[in-house]
């Protein structure tokens, strides 16, 4: 049997590291870090370590699913799903037109982003806006708040020059957030320390990056906001902001020294529970710096106040002047993007929410896009604009979106479910069809999508010009029946008589580095996946068949420097936008009410692990080592104080609901406190009595009652909830 050692990249996460994959008989069979990889010091996690276990996994399905009347699911060839598919959209279509039409997109098109512009085409061409995606349930506030505050098109300070760098609920080492470099994350930081940079990190959880922090603030969670807001008030109130650079490019100062001078070092310390003399600190420490960032993450998006915190963070950069300079390496360089010539100046705010309401809660489509944490209600609400039918694209909605119960009752409202899926997910066993496409070593891919993170957030993506490409290393499963995303939807076009447009766009809401690109399509030819990348590259600054050349990938050399202000630029950041600042307002007096709940004494916080992307990953041996179920992490001293012992069955309960799991002793966590990750768990409505994979469903105990006014957000972490033995 032929065995070669095959230069690729991992894309699993948004890192999409390169890797050296074994491949015997077409088989993946072993995966390291790539040593010649420039800058990545042949660094792999164990999610990229397990690639041949997802590939080869004998629970992966490698033929369509149909659900049949009494719940069975039977074999479907992929061109007959396309069939009845089209057939039922266009009955769908005429009878209630195209909002009734939605996709949700989840963290699954990571290891298919080529697929995605087809997949948005598809959806224009039949007339529906309804293009949901986990961007609008997990960091939305990365999103709305460049709208309200503006972003600068140089980019933020790189991490690789900065002297003080702050992670907000950020945790790199362990999961490759934004917050940190995405290149080795553990190694970077450390060279960072060993040139001197000073890393604060906020976090009610002491983090494998935590323990490396200069200055470590373990806050009560939901009070992020809060403590960012007395960081503010200390570097203003000692003189430490950058005037000139304010002065020069951006409006509000006064109105934002106005609302915070209430958060002073005593009211914020004891809100957060923070000891003052680590607030001023932090603040002086940061404030003094000449070079860095503050970047939040997961944590504070899943906490209260969550546009508020992404927000005051941006203000942060904006005061002490941490946007790359005229002169500087430019940040974040496009190799697979076009050529970009960026400067020392803002991208103006735009409004954060559309004139295109939803039909429920308040909701409108907003910067983070069109609100996830409305589907269910928009399924489940008769009358006209009721959604019917759903495409669902390496998602899992059942553990990912709010209130797990109504979730599963939206889903099975539905006249039309299609999951595009690998495994038979918590979601799938809802699905009318279940279509599997092929995994990412079996398809070609490129750093692209990586380059391309500067767009939705500041200090995303590669700071430095990185690109690989990798042809497709592994052959699909003999006899299999998969197809690639972007060429099911393409199928659905053909079938229904659609033109698609490619569209290739380069920016964020209406701040554009270029114009977009539209590129109709052959529609009597269904495109390659290598097709689907040459289109999204075909203006690549560097060419695609350069980038191919180095099979191990390459750091180019190019010397792109920040250019000066345009004259004519007269866009400003905005430091007081007036909902902002009206959150802030009364945010005060609300915290200084802040007492302990009798009722539910305890707060449910999320964390990341290295060994899962959200729920992928989940029931791979390799992964969890058999564990079945994610645990709830609580502090010794708790599980002492309310007797019970590691290992034993808990009940999680909050206002909304309840949740079963298995606790184990963490004494990185505050006492008061209990860490779960998210996405994990099993359908309530397919679980059996003794089904351990049910436990750690987080969703059962999130309602809608408390949600963000622009995202629509719930309240997922920060959240009071009661804890006591199982009965069982």
């Amino acid at each position: 049997m032929e065995k070669k050692i095959v230069p690729g990249i991992c894309r699993n996460c948004l890192a999409y590291c390169p890797i050296l994959v074994t491949v015997e008989g077409g088989r993946a069979v072993h995966v390291t870090g790539d040593p010649e990889a420039p800058a990545f010091d042949g660094y792999s996690c164990p999610k990229g370590r397990a690639l041949p276990a997802q590939h080869n996994d004998p629970a992966r399905l490698t033929h369509c699913l149909q659900r049949q009347s009494d719940g069975r699911f039977t074999l479907i060839d992929a061109s007959l799903v396309m069939d009845q598919v089209a057939a039922k959209v266009q009955k769908v279509l005429a009878l209630h037109g195209p909002r009734a039409i939605a996709m949700y997109r989840g963290s699954g098109q990571v290891s298919h982003p080529s697929s995605a512009p087809i997949m948005g085409a598809w959806l224009r061409a039949i007339g529906s806006r309804m293009n949901f995606s986990a961007a609008s349930i997990d960091k939305p506030a990365e999103y709305t708040s460049v709208a309200m505050h503006g972003n600068w098109h140089a980019g933020l300070q790189t991490f690789e020059t900065s002297d003080t760098w702050i992670m907000v609920g950020a945790n790199p080492v362990i999961a490759k957030s934004n917050g940190g470099p995405l290149n080795n994350p553990g190694t970077r930081l450390k060279e960072a320390q060993q040139r001197g940079m000073q890393l604060i990190v906020i976090d009610p959880r002491r983090t494998e990056t935590a323990k490396r922090a200069a200055v470590h603030l373990q806050l009560r969670p939901g009070t992020d906001a809060v403590l960012l807001a007395g960081l503010i008030h200390i570097i203003l109130a000692d003189g430490l902001q950058d005037s000139d650079f304010v002065a020069a490019n951006a409006v509000g100062l006064d109105a934002l020294r106005k609302e915070v001078s209430p958060y002073t070092p005593e009211f914020v310390s004891a809100v957060s529970d923070v000891p003052m003399h680590q607030l001023l600190t932090a603040a002086r420490m940061y404030g003094r710096g000449k070079r860095g960032g503050v970047v939040c993450s997961t944590g504070p998006s899943f906490s209260t106040h969550s546009n508020l915190t992404y927000y005051l963070a941006l203000c942060l950069n904006t005061l002490c002047g941490r946007w790359a300079r005229e002169g500087d390496i430019a940040p974040n360089p496009n190799v697979l993007l076009p050529a970009f010539q960026p400067r020392a100046q803002p991208f103006a705010p735009y409004p954060v929410v559309s004139d295109r309401p939803m039909r429920v809660h308040g909701l409108m489509e907003n910067a983070s896009g069109v609100p996830t944490a409305a589907l269910a209600d928009e399924i489940l609400l008769d009358g006209e604009g009721q959604i019917k039918v759903l495409l669902c694209l390496g998602g899992n909605p059942v553990l990912a979106w709010p209130d797990q119960k109504k979730t599963e009752a939206a889903l099975s409202k539905l006249e039309l479910l299609v999951v595009l899926d690998y495994r038979m997910t918590a979601t799938a066993q809802f699905a009318h069809y279940v279509v599997p496409p092929p995994l990412s070593l079996e398809l070609p891919g490129t750093t692209q999508m990586v380059e391309s993170l500067k767009y939705y957030g500041v200090s995303r993506g590669y700071s430095m010009p990185w690109a690989q490409y990798t042809p497709a290393i592994a052959d699909v499963p003999v006899g299999s029946d998969l197809i690639e995303d972007g060429a099911f939807f393409f199928g659905l076009a053909q079938r229904m008589g659609l033109q698609l447009d490619w569209i290739n766009q380069r920016g964020q809401g209406p701040n554009l580095e270029g114009p977009s690109q539209t590129i109709p399509l052959d529609m009597s030819h269904v495109p390659t996946p290598e097709e689907m990348i040459d289109l999204a590259c075909n203006d690549a600054r560097v060419p695609l068949g350069e980038v191919k050349s180095h099979a191990h990938g390459k750091v180019y050399e190019l010397d792109v420097r920040v250019l000066p202000r345009e004259p004519e630029c007269s866009a400003m950041l905005q430091l007081a936008d007036p909902m902002m600042l009206q959150e802030l307002r009364d945010l005060h007096p609300a915290s200084a009410q802040w007492k302990s709940d009798s009722e539910y004494p305890f707060m449910l916080v999320c964390r990341r692990a290295n060994n899962f992307m959200n729920s992928v990953g989940a029931g791979l041996f390799d992964l969890d080592r058999g564990r079945t179920h994610t645990p709830a992490y609580m502090h010794p001293q708790d599980l002492e104080a309310i007797g019970i012992s590691e290992g034993a069955l808990i009940e999680v309960r909050s206002r909304h609901g309840v949740m079963m799991a298995r606790v184990e002793a963490d004494d990185s966590l505050r006492v008061g406190l209990v860490s779960v990750v998210h996405g994990f768990g099993g359908s309530s409505t397919h679980a059996g009595p003794d089904d351990e994979l049910h436990l750690g469903s987080v969703t059962r105990l999130v309602g809608m009652d408390e949600r963000d006014p622009i995202s629509g957000i719930p309240r997922m972490s920060a959240l009071p909830i009661a804890v006591k033995a199982a009965v069982i």
